[in-house]
This record gives structure tokens, sequence and C-alpha cells, in this order.
């Protein structure tokens, strides 16, 4: 899904409310409407998060502010791929299930065939899943064609040749005859789905992309090969790497990876990252994971998320998924 489909609801209004609070880093702005959290009486107990890489720091972000509220309360996060949430939360091993992307068909049926009801998302932030380069690389954008171009064998974008070298991308000098080293992620992340599915026109990848286990690797493979590129969530960007700025087609503009072009859908590998939960319509939530919900969805909650780098959701966004889980009226 393209950042012009991911319905960012009530998103773009960051950019437009006239009194906003002063976020964490990046210039980044947090919805004043987004309330405090405070503890409440009756919270303890254990959960389990499986899921996302991605999400990783994020969840031990959240999961650290809360347990400085509660004490009591213990929070296990594994983060091995979005391909590993559906089958936890399925199987009961995992109470949330943070992911990359939707989950898709296959996976709710699975889990309504075993509940007799969907899923529920908690839609915690928004990330630009940047294209990386060295941080001396010159290029100065690229298209989604281009994109695909260069990570995949199928070139479903309809680029007419493959592209190999950095020459082929405009670079000059000492770069025009160097080939272009890939870097992804594995087949059990979501951010390699989501990836394929947007950058790749669901096409398939080359089999020269080196898979990497997980984000900060990609990253960290990039910033030490200097004709490197790879993709992986902005939250993971570093001073040795540089986001391409993207543009959706050819003659197109170029948005950089940033809040302000996420929230407006200019920029096209915008996305949510997601945490499912298992939440029987005919029942309440257990207080600790309603309280972890709302933890999230609070100002701190968003606060830790610009903190990981990601771009805060806003006050409309969450009380929509409060009341789908039934947490507020």
């Amino acid at each position: 899904m393209s950042a012009k489909g991911i319905v960012l609801a009530g998103a773009a209004m960051l950019l437009a409310v006239g009194s906003v609070a002063p976020a964490i880093a990046q210039g980044v702005q947090i919805d004043p409407a987004l309330p405090r959290y405070a503890a409440v009486s009756g919270v303890s107990g254990n959960v389990k998060s499986i899921g996302s890489d991605t999400l990783n720091n994020l969840m031990t972000l959240w999961a650290e502010g809360f347990q400085a509220l509660y004490p009591n309360v213990k929070i296990e996060i594994e983060g091995k791929g979005s391909s590993t949430a559906p089958p936890a939360l399925v199987a009961g091993t995992a109470q949330f299930g943070p992911m990359s992307r939707p989950m898709n068909q296959r996976e709710i049926d699975a889990f309504q065939q075993r509940f007799g009801y969907p899923p529920r998302a908690v839609r915690g932030a928004v990330d630009a899943l940047a294209v990386y380069v060295h941080k001396d690389n010159p290029i100065q954008c690229m298209t989604l064609q281009q994109v695909d171009a260069v990570f995949s064998r199928t070139r479903r974008g309809g680029h007419s040749t493959e592209i190999t070298t950095w020459g082929q991308l405009g670079l000059t000098g000492e770069w025009a005859n160097r080939p272009i080293s890939l870097y992804g992620r594995n087949s059990a992340s979501g951010t390699y789905g989501y990836f394929k599915e947007v950058a790749l026109f669901n096409g398939d990848y080359r089999d020269s992309v080196k898979e990497q286990p997980g984000s900060s690797t990609v990253v960290q493979g990039i910033a030490s090969d200097r004709y490197a590129i790879g993709y992986s969530g902005v939250g993971y960007r570093t001073a040795d790497v540089r986001a391409v700025p993207l543009a959706t087609r050819p003659g197109e503009r170029c948005f950089e990876a940033n809040a302000e072009n996420a929230y407006a859908g200019d920029y096209p590998l915008a996305r949510f990252l997601y945490i499912y939960v298992n939440v029987n319509p005919n029942q309440p939530l257990d207080p600790l994971r309603r309280e972890l919900i709302r933890f999230i969805y609070s100002r701190q909650g968003q606060e830790a998320t610009v903190k990981d780098g990601y771009f805060p959701v806003t006050q409309a966004i969450a009380e929509e998924d409060l009341r789908a889980m039934r947490i507020i009226n």
C-alpha cells in the first residue's frame, strides 16, 4: 500500500494545528490532544510480544515507560519478523503481535478460524521506509521504477533495463562503473513484504540481494559498503547512511523520507506500524493489555515513537482504534 493509500486519517492535522507540543527529535510535532498517561490501580502480570524486528526498539521503549509506572508488570519482547506475529497470537504464546505490514488475508483467516472473530490492530506509529545509500553517495533522487530495476529481476515497474551500476542512475566519475551492492531483509520480515509489494510492484527480488536478519544490520551493511543500497525503517537511520529522496513516477518530484511528506501522502513508502491484539468483542480486555494500549496512544507513548525515529499518530487515529477495541466509548 502506497502512502496515497495509507489512510493516515487525521495525521495531516499535525501539520496544521497552531499549538503543538515540542517533539523530542527531528522537529516532529506531537498532537496536543493526546492525553498524558496516568497510572491506574489493579495492573500487574506478564505479557509477551512476538513479531516485527522493525518495531523491536519501539516496543522496548514502550515497555520500559510502562514498567516504570507498573513495577509489577513484566513484558517480554521477541522480534524476529512480522510473519512470526500471527501464529504466536493464534497459539496464545504472545499477547501482542507487532507487524510492519498489515496482516494478509490468510493470516486473518487462520486467526478467525481459531477464535471466531478477527484480530484488532493498534496503529502505533508511522514509518517512512527509507532507501539508504552510503553517506558519501551523491545520488539525489530515485523513482520507484528505478528502485524496482535495481532490486528486482522482474521489473514490473516498467523500467526498460535492469540497473546494475551507479552510472545507470546518473552518477559520474568514480561512481560511474561501480556495481551496485544490494542489501535487504529476509522473507520473515514485514519490511521485506512491504518493499516487495510497493517498491517492486509485487515482483521478485534479485538473488544478489544480501538478506539481513534485522533492520539495523541492513543499515550497518550499507554504512560499511561505499557502493551499497538497501532499505530499512526510518527509525534505523544513522550518520553513516543517507535516505534517498523518492518519486512515485518519472518526471515527478522527489520527496524526502520525513514526517511532513509521510503525513501528506507524498513520500511513496510511508506506512503504519501495527501491533495486533486478540480482542474478544464479547469480553472486556484485561487491565494489563488495556492499559498498555492506552499508554501507547498517550503523549508519553508517542514521545517514545519520536525518540525511536518514527512519526507519531494523532488523537483521531488513537480514538478510532481505542473505540474499535472497546477501550473507550
